[in-house]
């Protein structure tokens, strides 16, 4: 089995339900800093290397070679793809050097929705086939995440127009964020009270 298939469902969505309230708890607490960060955010090539980086470090865990050992903690089977692996995992650090040079337009939002698409994978298996119904909540939230970070990666300025939307007024941004953070207490409800023991 795969580490990711091994996150119990009540675990997942106890660290996710609480990370929704305190993320969005702060941005609606500290609106003024965290609205200006995100409309300069797509700008921030600095931060774009940065988490550029932890994406591709990520992969290349993903890539490295099946067995025991502290490097080998993620490594996944890629089938037919296994043979093509230690290939790949030269080609990263290339890969982000041409990337984080070459690439001047939208870097962090790019990296952004690569991290997300990784990030939502061990939410997902920790999900997948478990009996409480309302387990859909976490691959609700996944899916909507999937279909976002396709968009920041494909077509970054997509990010732009939806953090100018989102800030446009005070009103719409609180009620986001509270929308947010119900999410995440609903989250965490149904994490306690449904998902023990799965």
């Amino acid at each position: 089995m795969h580490a990711y298939e091994k996150l119990p469902l009540f675990s997942t969505g106890l660290i996710l339900g609480v990370l929704l309230l305190l993320i969005h708890s702060f941005m609606l607490l500290k609106a003024e800093p965290t609205m200006a960060f995100l409309r300069k955010f797509h700008r921030n090539d600095s931060l774009g290397r940065v988490l550029l980086g932890i994406g591709l470090l990520w992969f290349w865990f993903l890539l490295a070679p099946e067995g025991k050992g502290p490097l080998n903690f993620l490594a996944m089977n890629m089938t037919e793809f296994n043979p093509a692996k230690p290939y790949l995992r030269w080609l990263i650090p290339i890969f982000f050097v041409l990337i984080a040079t070459s690439v001047q337009e939208y870097l962090a939002v790019r990296a952004l929705g690569l991290l997300c698409l990784l990030g939502v994978q061990p939410i997902l298996e920790s999900a997948f086939l478990e009996l409480p119904t309302t387990r859909l909540l976490l691959p609700l939230w996944c899916y909507a995440l999937i279909g976002a970070s396709l968009f920041w990666v494909g077509m970054p300025y997509t990010f732009r127009n939806l953090v100018t939307w989102a800030t446009a007024s005070q009103r719409r941004w609180k009620s986001l964020c509270v929308a947010g953070a119900v999410y995440g207490v609903a989250v965490i409800w149904c994490a306690l009270a449904y998902w023990r023991g799965y």
